[in-house]
């Protein structure tokens, strides 16, 4: 084997590798909440935050704000730094993963980021 032949074999070798790598990745990406329960953050949402938002926002169930043209929530990040700030104006006393849970719920539901 020539020397060109083994560069151009490690080439692939190394082309390889960073696509599995890659593709193994996509998967965790595309949920930013993947480790939020669903269930748990919507009935966490219903209770802590509906009644606020009808009183705020308007709609049925104070969706709303969540759907309006010029809501502050464009990014994974700006949704949770929400919630945080939403818990603690209220003193909701939620933990981290509480809002993980809430930020799953919305994140299914309303926004539906990657």
């Amino acid at each position: 084997m020539t020397e060109n032949n083994k560069e151009d074999d490690m080439k692939i070798h190394l082309l390889i590798a960073l696509g599995s790598t890659l593709m193994f990745s996509l998967p965790a990406a595309a949920d930013p909440f993947a480790e939020a329960d669903i269930k748990l953050g919507g009935e966490m949402h219903d209770k802590l935050c509906v009644a606020c938002h009808e009183q705020k926002y308007g709609g049925k169930d104070g969706s709303d704000i969540y759907i309006r043209v010029d809501r502050r929530v464009n990014s994974p990040s700006a949704l949770s730094q929400q919630l945080t700030a939403c818990t603690t104006m209220l003193n909701l006393d939620l933990f981290p993963e509480d809002e993980m849970h809430i930020a799953g719920y919305l994140n299914k539901n309303y926004y539906k980021f990657k």
